[in-house]
C-alpha cells in the first residue's frame, strides 16, 4: 500500500491565512472553491490502490500531460472525493487517457463536449452513487465529485483552460460535473457492462464523450412502438435537425418508467436500437441546404451513406443514427415520471471518440 514517504512534498503552495483564494490565483479550480489537498487527505486516497503514487496511469489531452496516481489523487481531494471514490476516479482517468477515447479532441472542440461518466456494478452502492431519483441532478457527494474530478484533471493535467485551449463556444453545466449509476435494479435489461463483456458482479466505469442531455418528456405512449417513435423524433434534433445522419454515438438514458413500456412489448435494447435505426429517417428533398432552415451540413457527407439506393432521388430515406450499435442505451432515473433524456456525442470512429469501458478495482 502507499505509504507517507511516497508522498515527496506538498503539492502546493498553499497560503495559511486563506488556502481557498491562494487555490483560486494559482489557477487551479473549476470556478468553484476547491477543497486543499494537504499531504494528509492525498495520503487517504493513496491508501485505497495497491499502487505506486508515481506510477502514470496515462497522458491527458489536450497537453498529454502525465497522470500520476499522485496528481490524480490531488484532484480528487480538491474535488470533494472521499478516499472510497478514489478507486472509481483512477478507472475512469485510465479511460480517459485511452487514445480511443480521443481526450483531446473532446476537449478543444468547439461542441462544447464533455465526458459522461456512468458506473455499473456493485460498486455503486458500496459508496452510494445515485442511480435513482435526480440521477442526472445534484445532491449526491459521489456523483458530484467523482465527475468533478475529472474535470479537475482535464484543468490541471490535461491543460483544457477554457478561453484558452478550451475553446467550447457555449459550453454547459455538465462540464463541472456528468456522472450517474445505471439503475440496474430497475432495468429490464442486463446493464451496460455487461454488455461490454464484463460479469454482473464486476464494477465499471464508462466514458461516453457527450454534450448537454436533452430531457424527453412522453407521459401519452403507452406502447413501444409509439415510445420508440417519440423519443426518436425528438432524438433526431441532436446536433441539429438537418444532421442526417449525425456521425455520432448518442446515449439514450431511458427513465424506469419509460423502460417498463419497452418491457412489456417484450423489446430488448437490441430492438429499441434497431427500431430507431431504421425508422428516424428522412428523405434527401428535405436534407438539401435552405429547406426548412439550415444550410444541410451534412448532405455533403451522405455519399458515404450506405441507404440501398443507386442512385440516390429525393425520396431516399437517410437514416439519423450511422448504425444501431453507436446508440449507447443505459437506464437511470426515478421510478415515478416517464422522462427519458438523449445526450450527443463528439463525433464516432477515427476522427473522433469511442465509448470506452474500464473495470474498477478496489
Amino acid at each position: 500500500m502507499a505509504d507517507a514517504a511516497a508522498f515527496h512534498s506538498q503539492p502546493i503552495d498553499i497560503q495559511e491565512n486563506d488556502p481557498f483564494e491562494a487555490l483560486f490565483s494559482s489557477g487551479l479550480t473549476d470556478g468553484l472553491p476547491v477543497v486543499p489537498p494537504t499531504a494528509e487527505r492525498v495520503m487517504a486516497l493513496l491508501a485505497t490502490v495497491d499502487r505506486d503514487p508515481q506510477e502514470v496511469l496515462g497522458t491527458v489531452g489536450p497537453n498529454y500531460g502525465p497522470a500520476s496516481l499522485e496528481k490524480v489523487a490531488i484532484n480528487a481531494v480538491m474535488a470533494g472525493c472521499q478516499a472510497s471514490y478514489f478507486p472509481v476516479v483512477v478507472a475512469a482517468v485510465e479511460a480517459l487517457c485511452e487514445e480511443q477515447f480521443a481526450a483531446h479532441a473532446i476537449n478543444v472542440t468547439t461542441f462544447s463536449a464533455t465526458p459522461l461518466t456512468i458506473i455499473n456494478g456493485p460498486m455503486r452502492h458500496t459508496i452510494g452513487v445515485n442511480c435513482g431519483h435526480n440521477a442526472l441532478g445534484h445532491g449526491f457527494r459521489a456523483n458530484a465529485t467523482i465527475g468533478r474530478a475529472l474535470r479537475l484533471i482535464i484543468l490541471n493535467i490535461g491543460g483544457a483552460k477554457p478561453q484558452e485551449i478550451c475553446k467550447a463556444t457555449l459550453g454547459h453545466p455538465a462540464q463541472f460535473t456528468f456522472c450517474i449509476g445505471e439503475a440496474e435494479e430497475e432495468s429490464p435489461w442486463e446493464p451496460l457492462h455487461v454488455e461490454k463483456g464484463f460479469r454482473p458482479e464486476q464494477s465499471t466505469v464508462t466514458l461516453f464523450g457527450g454534450h448537454s442531455p436533452l430531457q424527453i418528456n412522453d407521459h401519452a405512449s403507452r406502447s413501444a412502438e409509439q415510445l420508440a417513435l417519440s423519443l426518436g423524433w425528438t432524438m433526431a434534433s441532436v446536433w441539429n435537425h438537418k444532421n442526417f445522419p449525425v456521425f455520432s454515438d448518442t446515449a439514450l438514458i431511458v427513465g424506469p418508467e419509460h423502460a417498463k413500456t419497452f418491457a412489456q412489448d417484450g423489446w430488448s435494447k437490441n430492438d429499441l436500437r434497431q427500431f430507431l435505426f431504421e425508422h428516424i429517417r428522412r428523405p434527401l428533398r428535405e436534407l438539401r441546404p435552405g429547406v426548412n432552415g439550415g444550410e444541410g451540413a451534412g448532405v455533403s457527407m451522405l455519399a458515404g451513406v450506405n441507404v440501398q439506393a443507386e442512385p440516390p432521388t429525393d425520396d431516399t430515406l437517410y437514416p439519423k443514427f450511422p448504425a444501431p450499435e453507436s446508440i449507447l442505451i443505459v437506464v437511470a432515473g426515478g421510478t415515478a415520471g416517464r422522462f427519458s433524456a438523449a445526450v450527443p456525442g463528439l463525433v464516432r470512429g477515427s476522427s473522433g471518440s469511442t465509448i470506452t469501458t474500464k473495470e474498477i478495482h478496489s
